[in-house]
């Protein structure tokens, strides 16, 4: 029972991910140190800025820059596309690479470096970027520096010469004992293998949820465990520590679907840096986008009555986001407190994370 529920949650847990890729680091800030000293703190004028993979090999670019007078997008170093404070444009005809990049320069203030926030990789459904996000004080979250992902058992020998090229270093296997012994991670050559076991030692999954709503009730106690169970604090602090101390990054962390342990990271790592809530929880909800096909059909092939009870399992909603927020401040009073408290993240760790991940 216990076994059938983890494979339902963790199938379920793929799913969050943003086809709206997103803005990070500019081509130069590629250059300065990894530990975030000397950087430029110009404003950036951009307050929406995405950029969205087709399945026909075009990019979708959108872009606001309050003030910014014009605004010029290079990939590959030529420009590909130019227009006034806001604009979109199509771009077509771009040669193949591991991720195709795009460099966002305005007239006036720092620009911003852009990819499809998915990665697409041939042995899993939802690799993508944590970062390009804006912050609530105008700073962005570099991109190509933490990734999330899925189970990493199917990754192929390109797969994993991909990452090798993007520069994974560190992974961190947010699964249990079971899980890692089935399928075991894929990893590049060279890149330093962690285990971060989020339920180590919890109580959770003992049974099958027998309704929809006991599904729901076991989803949202899941998150609950994961903010104040001792493994979950363990694990999370564990990434965050790893986050911190690889300068060379980049840094990944995963479970087996990618929605609900590494939701959860990914979000406390989001709201950490200062990005809003509702940014957070759009970027957990994006996931049932990107899992709809799996999901669909692994409903399909189950008894009407079972499959109502593992929707539930499948999904991410709100209420299971929010249950860990709430969690957070019935045990903590605050988000900074479980950060401390909890994770072990002080203040002069955070502020060197935020110097470390933020551009702007």
């Amino acid at each position: 029972m216990k076994k059938a529920l983890l494979a339902a949650t963790s199938v379920a847990s793929t799913l969050t991910a943003s086809l709206v890729a997103a803005p990070a680091a500019t081509a130069a800030d590629r250059d300065v140190p990894r530990d975030g000293r000397h950087q430029s703190r110009s404003a950036i004028p951009f307050t929406e800025a995405t950029v969205t993979a087709g399945a026909d090999g075009t990019f979708t670019l959108r872009w606001s820059a309050r003030g910014a007078g014009r605004v010029e997008i290079k990939a590959n170093g030529k420009v590909v596309a130019k227009g006034g404070s806001r604009g979109q444009a199509v771009v077509r005809g771009l040669p193949a690479a591991d991720r195709q990049w795009f460099d966002f320069k305005p007239e006036r203030g720092r620009g911003l470096r852009l990819a499809d926030r998915l990665v697409r990789l041939e042995g899993t459904a939802n690799f993508r970027d944590a970062g390009g996000y804006r912050t609530t004080d105008g700073q962005w979250v570099k991109m190509g520096e933490i990734y999330r992902s899925d189970a990493l058992d199917k990754l192929t020998d390109n797969d994993l010469a991909k990452l090798r090229r993007l520069g994974v270093r560190t992974v961190f296997d947010l699964r249990m004992t079971d899980e890692r012994g089935k399928d075991v991670d894929r990893v590049p050559t060279g890149a330093k293998y962690v285990v971060a076991d989020v339920f180590a030692g919890s109580g959770s999954f003992q049974a099958l949820p027998k309704s929809p709503d006991e599904a729901v009730k076991a989803m949202i106690d899941a998150e609950k465990a994961m903010v104040s169970g001792e493994g979950g604090k363990k694990a999370y602090g564990q990434v965050f520590q790893g986050i911190g101390d690889d300068r060379a990054r980049a840094v990944l962390f995963h479970c087996t679907a990618g929605k609900d342990r590494t939701g959860w990271s990914n979000a406390t790592l989001l709201t950490a840096l200062g990005v809003p809530r509702e940014t957070v929880l759009a970027d957990y909800l994006a996931g049932n986008d990107y899992r709809k096909a799996a999901d669909d059909a692994i409903l399909s092939h189950l008894p009407p009555r079972q499959a109502a009870v593992y929707k539930p399992m499948l999904d991410v909603r709100p209420e299971y986001l929010n249950a860990g927020y709430e969690e957070v401040e019935a045990a903590y009073g605050s988000f900074d407190r479980y950060l401390d408290k909890g994770l072990g993240i002080d203040r002069r760790e955070l502020r060197e994370l935020r110097e470390d991940l933020l551009v702007g």
